[in-house]
């Protein structure tokens, strides 16, 4: 891509060269949008971003972008686990042989349940053996209120002797403290409170944020101070790495994209 000033004014999965630049990219790295100076902002989940932290207010984006970085993962060969808590947020995925995509909450809590026995085998395993199992991508929608109903979900049905944190809640903690380990990654949309995840929440190495308030820059992504300013421009974000923040435009991909993309990836597998 040829350097630019600034933003494009929309970042197109079905733009020219694009899709295969997204190819080309290596196991584990996708893209997630191009800077003010042109430059493909990526994320590497061998290096130093286990987990991805997606944060908007409504319209910005955050479905979109957990759609196109899911996608790119299981184009490469992962699995997925889609907790789609409004159920119609990512029907694209529900079709896929490599995807478990939950809606209603008993289902979200008992995929949990499975993550944290899939973690607690992995972890078991040799290294050797371990890099021969796929990648396992977490993608949670609309977070906050998944956790909050996750909660409600265990107390209709907990015992006195039953922890008090919901199981399903404490998987998530679980795969965000060791996952990198155990080749496990959550891509979590949402604005997380220390009330529901404790500490885990600083876990997330990069963070990409949309229509923030200076609240939330300043809880989320404080090394990167002071906030700047907050764009209402379709995709636009600012992405945060490092303890630098690079404002960019995010890679759009439409539910139909994604599902015939990676359709077509697994018809040429086969």
């Amino acid at each position: 891509m040829t350097n630019t000033t600034t933003l494009p004014q929309v970042l197109h999965f079905t733009d020219p060269g694009l899709r295969e630049q997204i190819e080309a990219m290596p196991e584990g790295t996708a893209l997630i949008g191009i800077s003010t100076t042109g430059r493909a902002i990526a994320v590497d989940l061998n290096a130093e971003s286990p987990h991805i932290l997606v944060c908007t207010a409504t319209g910005g984006g955050s479905t979109t972008v957990l759609r196109s970085l899911t996608a790119q993962f299981l184009h490469q060969g992962a699995h997925a686990l889609v907790l789609d808590v409004k159920r119609i947020s990512h029907l694209w995925a529900k079709a896929l042989p490599t995807v478990t995509h939950r809606g209603n909450i008993a289902g979200i809590h008992d995929a949990l349940l499975g993550l944290a026995d899939e973690l607690k085998r992995r972890n078991q395993l040799p290294d050797h053996d371990l890099a021969d199992i796929p990648r396992l991508i977490v993608a949670i929608d609309f977070a906050g209120g998944t956790l909050h109903q996750l909660t409600r979900y265990w107390e209709t049905f907990r015992q006195h002797d039953d922890p008090q944190t919901s199981p399903a809640v404490t998987a998530l903690e679980e795969a965000l403290w060791t996952g990198r380990s155990a080749r496990v990654h959550v891509l979590l949309d949402g604005n997380p409170r220390t009330s529901i995840l404790g500490a885990a929440h600083e876990l997330f190495a990069t963070v990409i944020l949309a229509r923030f308030t200076a609240d939330t820059w300043r809880r989320l992504a404080p090394i990167a101070s002071p906030a700047p300013k907050s764009s209402k421009q379709p995709g636009s974000a600012h992405i945060v790495q490092n303890g630098t923040s690079h404002p960019a435009q995010l890679l759009l991909m439409t539910d139909a994209e994604a599902a015939e993309w990676l359709t077509a990836t697994a018809a040429k597998e086969d």
